[in-house]
């Protein structure tokens, strides 16, 4: 019986001596994580907790280091997205203010009859190019703002994408014949249905066909939609100057600019936006170049089944 009374007391004894030690483990480690979270809260991002999978603590470690993981990307998001505004106000000084100028400068010069006759108009022509270009820079800039605020969303609705694709190009075919540009224009007859946001689809082939006539200096485009396999393909293509193949890898990054083959004009923002839409829409896109021979941009999107 003492026997059994000794043992019971030894056991109790370990059994309290046990306790006073994962007491003091998990003291210690909830410390450590307290230090960890409190270096997070003061912008180290990097900190994780460290623990073994057997400590009693590790689920709660784990799942900090998630939270903490998931919060620096976010976080990383907000600081790209306010450097990308801050370099947009920056160059608002340049992109606006400085034409802006300088078209009032042409009005004015006209409308006090400083220029008269044939000088007039050609005032007067410059002034309206330069407004026309100003309302392109600051429809992007819209765009740009609308598609990265809370409020943006698509109106998914399903389309017909052929006859859609034909509509948006006829008001291109004045311009290519303007601008001397030869077009090849293939799409089927037969009805390509899709799930898309009509006003973004218009938005994307406007602008990737604005960025040839502005940067590429092609005299040769060529539109084609066509069905391949469960997806609708959209290729756009031209025989221009093309990319640097250092600067094709970054082509759809927000504000970033070819220094070949761009002219003066353009905000950065066009093909940035032209991804985000196409991913938005479920669609995909990829662009291949080379200098001196041109581009071409490949679209797909789901097909409606």
């Amino acid at each position: 019986m003492e026997i059994i009374v000794f043992l019971s007391v030894v056991i109790a004894i370990g059994a309290v001596l046990t306790s006073i030690v994962l007491v003091q483990r998990v003291k210690k480690q909830i410390a450590e994580m307290t230090n960890v979270l409190v270096d997070v809260k003061n912008g180290n991002g990097n900190r994780r907790i460290l623990s073994a999978t057997n400590e009693l603590t590790a689920p709660l470690a784990y799942e900090i280091n998630e939270i903490v993981v998931a919060y620096e990307s976010r976080l990383s998001i907000v600081r790209q997205t306010e450097e990308t505004n801050r370099q947009l106000m920056t160059s608002l000084s340049h992109d606006v203010r400085t034409p802006l100028t300088t078209l009032i400068g042409y009005l004015d010069a006209a409308h006090k009859g400083l220029v008269t006759g044939k000088d007039r108009d050609d005032y007067i022509e410059t002034a309206r190019r330069k407004a026309h270009d100003l309302k392109e820079y600051i429809d992007v800039l819209f765009d740009w703002f609308k598609l990265n605020s809370n409020e943006f969303a698509l109106e998914i609705q399903s389309l017909e994408a052929a006859e859609l694709t034909r509509n948006i190009l006829i008001d291109w075919i004045p311009i290519f014949e303007d601008k001397q540009v030869d077009y090849d224009i293939d799409i089927p007859e037969q009805p390509v249905r899709v799930r898309l946001d009509m006003d973004s689809y218009m938005r994307i082939i406007n602008n990737l066909i604005q960025n040839v006539i502005a940067h590429s200096h092609a005299d040769k485009i060529k539109i084609a939609l066509s069905k391949q396999g469960n997806h609708m393909e959209l290729l756009l293509a031209d025989n221009g100057v093309g990319i640097e193949k250092d600067d094709l890898k970054h082509i759809f990054e927000r504000l970033y600019k070819c220094d070949k083959g761009r002219s003066e004009k353009g905000s950065g923002l066009g093909l940035s936006i032209v991804h985000q839409l196409v991913e938005k829409m479920g669609g995909s896109i990829t662009v291949e170049s080379f200098p001196g021979e041109g581009t071409e941009f490949m679209l797909l999107f789901p097909l409606e089944i």
